[in-house]
């Protein structure tokens, strides 16, 4: 199993020896990676080339390859890098299946050539892949606690950093400060960029922040926030897995307060 650099390209030439293959079900992705894959180069996307290999996406409609998990579950199996191209896979080959047909007049999609789009051949309008920009943030205390919250979604009593989507004609930094005041009613300030994750559940770009407590009680919104509670880098509640930006940017102060 390739474990290395990724390139990512529209288009890769006809592969010398055993291409990479992601084959994305409906709710699973497949990993294959023997001699006997063959690949359609007519209906496979192109993802790049992963540790020098041509590396491609290939859509299934059902999810009975042997090995095929649902993506969480890949994560542990394969490198970390194979697990980003996983991603990438299950992304656009779900945009392909989901703009089939134009969404101003409903004919039929093309491939764009020399772009990652889909063009009408009637109106012209071009889709392309779609991401959902959210940014996620840490929030810190003067006292060197950080603040974790639980989401009414978490399927197992977990505490993580405040998320929320980018709203239209919104900063990042606004953002922030938005969602924050919204989900547990505090402001912050000293907001500042740390790093971004692609998250393809389903197509998300996380946008990671930290940020200082500029003043306010907590008060939760139900709708969204189960718990919320300020905690000291030496006793932390179950975090989220190491997979996640979340994780990361927990991990990063809980080094800055061990130093």
């Amino acid at each position: 199993m390739p474990a290395g650099r990724f390139v990512p390209l529209l288009e890769v030439d006809a592969p010398d020896g055993t291409p990479v293959v992601f084959a994305v079900g409906r709710t699973t992705v497949a990993f294959l990676d023997d001699g006997d894959v063959e690949v359609d180069l007519e209906r496979a996307i192109c993802l790049g080339t992963l540790d020098g290999r041509a590396c491609f996406a290939i859509a299934v409609d059902h999810d009975e390859h042997v090995g095929a998990v649902p993506l969480m579950g890949l994560w542990g199996q394969v490198d970390d890098v194979v697990w980003t191209v996983a991603g990438r896979a299950v992304q656009l080959v779900e945009w392909e299946r989901t703009h089939r047909y134009c969404g101003r007049c409903a004919t039929p999609t093309e491939p764009s050539a020399g772009e990652r789009a889909r063009r009408c051949p009637a109106c012209g309008l071009l889709a392309f892949p779609r991401l959902a920009p959210a940014i996620i943030v840490l929030v810190e205390r003067d006292d060197g606690q950080a603040l974790l919250a639980r989401g009414v979604t978490f399927p197992i009593p977990m505490y993580s950093c405040l998320a929320g989507f980018v709203e239209p004609g919104e900063t990042l930094e606004e953002a922030v400060h938005r969602e924050v005041r919204e989900e547990v009613g505090i402001e912050v300030d000293d907001v500042r960029y740390w790093a971004s994750q692609p998250w393809p559940f389903p197509h998300s770009l996380m946008l990671g922040f930290n940020a200082r407590y500029a003043g306010g009680d907590l008060v939760l919104d139900e709708r969204e926030i189960v718990d919320a509670r300020w905690y000291a880098h030496d006793d932390l509640p179950n975090i989220p897995p190491g997979m996640s930006i979340a994780r990361r940017l927990i991990d990063d102060w809980v080094a800055r307060r061990q130093a």
